[in-house]
């Protein structure tokens, strides 16, 4: 029996087969992903989507030249105008602003000392003139002087209540959903998403998981020191009055080091805070790799602010984005909603 009788058995049309099979595989797996619902739907279509997705597709495509092992898919994230609101100011000054009054009834002494004095008028000029040294002088009165346990309960409970005064609403509620999206696809590709923020540490593990998915041990910030107690015969950590580090700007990679011990292969974020963070997950390593700043520009759906805010102030990082090809979501134009009750 001839072979050429029976193409199937031709080695020539077997090879011709098998070298199609790729881009009969690639444009089943194209049609396959086209079916599927659109994992980020609260981001219009454009550049900035195509972006996100394509890096993706880029890491995770089995025996693609850029394919990334799930265990070095590592994503950071900022928190404050990354994931959740930071204007008119963070949500962590709010909590401290009212702990103050909650706690001056305890402390007459407040009404004529600065900086307590002004967070009691709300002067927020003379709040602002205490500068750093005032800032830690609060935390020292609101983060400390209890448990770990003791503080867990006073954030959750103050998160529980506390509003925002433009949106009515609790902090909670004022998440991105488009960065809600993000983080649940990429976790669905096999990403580990972690915070890396200026905020503390302990205010928002009690939290994250909650409502962003991200556990508590994903979780980095700034933080006090503690000290190990046995108290009324149970073991403790007892909340000092002393600054322990602060994840913020050069921080951020550091932090990330001593917590992760990988570097991320993509970063996210949306102020000059941010800038170092995504100068280590982008540059000067190698494979393929990811930055992307959430720019503020939408002022009747949420704020609009960079270069000259007080709170997180876009700048220096909005021109180093352009030089390093980092991703820049314009919040008006990309994205469609930005709170899931929109």
């Amino acid at each position: 029996m001839s072979a050429s009788r029976f193409p199937i058995f031709d080695r020539r049309f077997l090879l011709t087969s098998l070298a199609t099979l790729p881009l009969l595989s690639a444009s089943y797996r194209l049609a396959s992903a086209q079916a599927q619902p659109d994992p980020l739907p609260s981001w219009n279509d454009g550049a900035t989507k195509t972006s996100i997705r394509n890096f993706v597709a880029r890491v995770t495509t089995q025996g693609g030249p850029d394919f990334v092992p799930p265990d070095k898919r590592i994503a950071t994230f900022d928190n404050d105008g990354t994931l959740w609101i930071e204007q008119p100011m963070y949500v962590q000054l709010a909590f401290i602003l009212d702990r103050v009054k909650a706690l001056a009834p305890m402390h007459p002494e407040w009404k004529t000392k600065q900086p307590f004095a002004a967070v009691l008028d709300n002067d927020f000029k003379a709040l602002a003139a205490s500068g750093e040294k005032g800032l830690v002088e609060l935390v020292a009165v609101t983060h400390a002087g209890m448990t770990t346990a003791e503080f867990e309960k006073i954030t959750t409970d103050w998160l529980a209540t506390a509003r925002d005064h433009r949106f009515k609403r609790p902090y909670t509620e004022l998440v991105y959903q488009p960065m809600l999206e993000l983080l649940a696809y990429l976790r669905a590709n096999g990403f580990r998403t972690f915070i890396a923020s200026g905020g503390g540490i302990e205010f928002m593990r009690p939290w994250t998981e909650r409502i962003y998915g991200v556990s508590p041990e994903q979780v980095i910030g700034s933080s006090i020191k503690t000290r190990f107690e046995i108290k009324d015969g149970a073991p403790t950590l007892f909340r000092l009055p002393d600054i322990n580090f602060i994840d913020d700007k050069a921080g951020k990679p550091v932090g990330i080091n001593e917590h992760i011990g990988r570097r991320p292969i993509a970063a996210f974020g949306n102020s000059d805070g941010d800038l170092e963070m995504l100068q280590w997950a982008t540059l000067g390593a190698p494979g393929v790799r990811f930055g992307l700043i959430v720019h503020h520009t939408d002022a009747v759906r949420e704020y609009a602010y960079d270069r000259h805010s007080h709170f997180g102030k876009l700048d220096v990082a909005l021109d180093a984005a352009a030089v390093n090809k980092w991703t820049v979501v314009n919040m008006k134009n990309d994205w469609k909603r930005i709170f899931a009750f929109d």
